[in-house]
Order: structure tokens, then sequence, then C-alpha cells
């Protein structure tokens, strides 16, 4: 039976309330980039997650993720667990109580759908994003949940690597985001330029603070592993903010704040699956990717023609499927048990595609249907009317603005 270990149930008590402030975090880093007149519309869709995903995990979310032992076990959980049956206050797992487990985890399905909402800000009906929240979370991040980091899931039997959800999080987010752009369409006021760019900065900043939890805690334990990641979460962060940085010099003879901020969360996305897995210089070439890659994405997007706002498939996705490609390279056995293709193990490299190509297969097909269904249904449909888009979502939804000015009602 196991016995609580205090040390690593503090720490993760730390690591769970630290990825629960990513969220607002992230809902200042998008409020930032947007029309002034949207910064409340696209505050609330991350501000609202925290709500209904956590009611959504407590019910069903976390047993549909983490329950075991039905004939379906390699694809998704059971309902065994509902409303947390079955789990006492002094059930313990790996030395930590299961209930905290259930709510580190919890802190993961809140931000992921969160994150969404970056390529369908300024014009997404708020109503249905509440619906699009259940049924994603249900039908799309429990199941590919399973399949990574639960027993029995079919590619955490393949052995495929995420330590804090490259998969599992970014590119599942990523994908999704795109797939949401294309079938919402084009805002009819795109954004010009950020109309707060502090609010950027300080939510680039909360994000990279609070994920000192969410990759330095997924190993369950104050260990040397969980210092390790927690080293290299900064490394990569750091390398990705100067890169973007010095190719928005190049190219415009000025260095962008909001592309440091945006390059920071670029490195620290990378380094999400390979937190666990990577020493220091596998951080390092990881986060400079990080600005590489995702940099030329984002400057070449808008010739795709698609309106992904706050450019959510490049910042996460791009930079999450190299996290998780990178892992299969710079994975060092001696930190994480498994040696990557440096190390010679070449099949770790073909285990870590089929579990990207897995990821972006059915988070894109099931996230289009989700959306084609939620625009069918009378009294839903996925976007504001034309006249709400023109004045602004913080009035037409909400009936609030952000600012107001002096003698104004």
């Amino acid at each position: 039976m196991d016995t609580l270990n205090s040390g690593d149930t503090a720490w993760m008590l730390v690591s769970t309330a630290l990825v629960l402030f990513m969220t607002p975090g992230l809902a200042f880093f998008y409020g930032g980039l947007v029309r002034g007149r949207n910064a409340i519309s696209t505050i609330s869709l991350s501000f609202v997650s925290m709500a209904v995903a956590s009611l959504v995990w407590v019910l069903w979310g976390y047993s549909l993720a983490f329950g075991d032992g039905n004939a379906l076990n390699a694809v998704i959980g059971n309902l065994s667990h509902i409303g947390l049956s079955g789990i006492g206050v002094d059930d313990i797992s790996g030395g930590i109580p299961v209930l905290l487990f259930v709510a580190f985890q919890m802190m993961f399905a809140i931000i992921t759908p969160a994150l969404i909402t970056g390529a369908i800000v300024e014009r997404f009906r708020f109503t249905t994003y509440m619906v699009f929240l259940v049924l994603w979370l249900t039908l799309v991040y429990a199941p590919i949940c399973h399949w990574v980091w639960a027993e029995g899931g079919w590619l955490f039997e393949l052995g495929a690597l995420d330590f804090a959800g490259g998969t599992v999080v970014h590119i599942n987010a990523g994908v999704a985001a795109l797939a949401a752009a294309v079938l919402v369409g084009r805002r009819r006021r795109p954004a010009i330029e950020p109309h707060n760019v502090p609010y950027v900065i300080l939510g680039a900043g909360i994000l990279w603070f609070g994920w000192f939890g969410f990759n330095a805690g997924s190993g369950l334990a104050a260990n040397g592993q969980g210092v390790n990641a927690l080293l290299v979460t900064n490394t990569a962060a750091a390398a990705g903010a100067l890169t973007w940085g010095i190719l928005s010099y190049i190219q415009n003879k000025r260095v962008s704040a909001v592309g440091i901020a945006t390059g920071a969360v670029a490195g620290l996305v990378a380094i999400t699956p390979a937190a666990g897995f990577v020493n220091v210089m596998g951080a390092l070439v990881l986060g400079i990717g990080a600005g590489i890659l995702p940099y030329f994405f984002v400057l070449y997007r808008p010739r795709l023609g698609i309106d992904d706002a706050l450019e959510v498939f490049g910042v996460h996705g791009i930079a999450g499927i190299w996290g998780a490609l990178g892992t299969g390279v710079f994975a060092v056995e001696a930190i994480g048990g498994t040696a990557g293709l440096l190390e010679g193990n070449a099949g770790q490299m073909g285990t870590q595609i089929i579990g990207v190509v897995a990821t972006i297969a059915y988070s894109g097909v099931a996230t289009l249907i989700i959306l084609k269904v939620l625009d069918l249904i009378p009294g839903l449909g996925l976007r504001e009317p034309e006249r709400a888009e023109d004045e602004g979502l913080d009035l037409a939804a909400h009936g609030e603005r952000a600012y107001v000015a002096d003698g104004a009602d």
C-alpha cells in the first residue's frame, strides 16, 4: 500500500495552483492582442473555461480520461469514477493523494480548450462556445489524454513520450484551432495591431511562471527529474524569446515586444513534451527551433487565407509538433529512462511521429464535426451577427466595456 510523501504532495499542490494561474495569464495574453472593443469577450472565453471544464472534469471527464478496465481501454476510459466515485480522500498513488492527481490533471483540461479561442476571437458566439467546451472536452480531449497518459492507452503502451502535454495539450489545441478558424471564417474587421501590449507581456510572464508547475509538476514528484524539467523549461523559453526577437530585428530593424513574448510562449510549448527527458542543450535547440519555425509560419500564414486570429496553430501547433518530434531526437536515457535518436534509439522517432499524426487526424476531424453540428442547431450557430462584430463583442455579447472614457456613462 502506498504511503503519503509529504514533500511530493506539497510540491504537487503548488504545481496545481501554478497551472491554474496559467489560464488567467492566457486571458491577458490573448486579451491584449485583440481590439479594445473585444477585450472582455476574449478574456471571458478563457475565464469561462475555468468554470465549465472544472465541472466536466470532476463529473465525467477524469473518468473517461483515466478510468480503465473496459474492452475499449486502448482508446477511452470508462465511467467508473463518474462524479469521482470510488476515490477516497485517503487513497494514495505514487506518494500523493489520488484526488490531487485529479486536480492537477483538471488544470490541463481547463487551459487546453482555452488555447483554441485565440483562433476564433472577435466573431465566435459566446454561448455556443460554452456548449462546445462540454462536447470537445468529452469527445476530443478525454480520448487523446487517455491514449497518451493513461495506462492501457494505445500511445502510452506504444511508448510515445509526452511529459507534460505536447500532444495532449498543444498539438491537440493547435489543430482544433486551425479547424475552427477554417470553419468559422475570417473576421469582418481583423485587428491591425494589439490594443494593449502590456497585457500581452503580462500574460506571457504569467504563462512563463505558471509553466514551471505545468512541466516540473508533471513528474508528480519533488525530485531530480522535476528540477531538470524546471531548468530546461526556462532555457527553452529564453531561447525562443531571443530567437523570435532577433528574427524580428533582422526583418524590421526593430525588436518586437510582442514578438519576444510570443517566442517565449513558443519555446515553452516546444519543451513541454520533452521537459522530463532532455538536458539543457537539447532544450536550447528546441527553444531556438521554436523561435524559428513558428515565426516563419506566422509570417506566411496570411497567404493561406486562414484567419487564425492570434496564431494558435502557428505557436502551439507548429511548436508542439516540433517539440514532440524533437523529444524523439534529444531524449536522454539517464534523465527520463528512454533514449532518443542521438543515443541510438531511432525507433523512438517513429513512435513520436505516430503520436503526432494520430493527434492531428483525430483532433482535426472531430473538432470539425462538433463545430459543424453546433452550427446547424437552431439558436446556437458559430458566429455573432455582423452588427455585433462591427459593434464589438464586449457590448454585443456581454453588455460591458473594457474601457470607459472620462466623463462617459
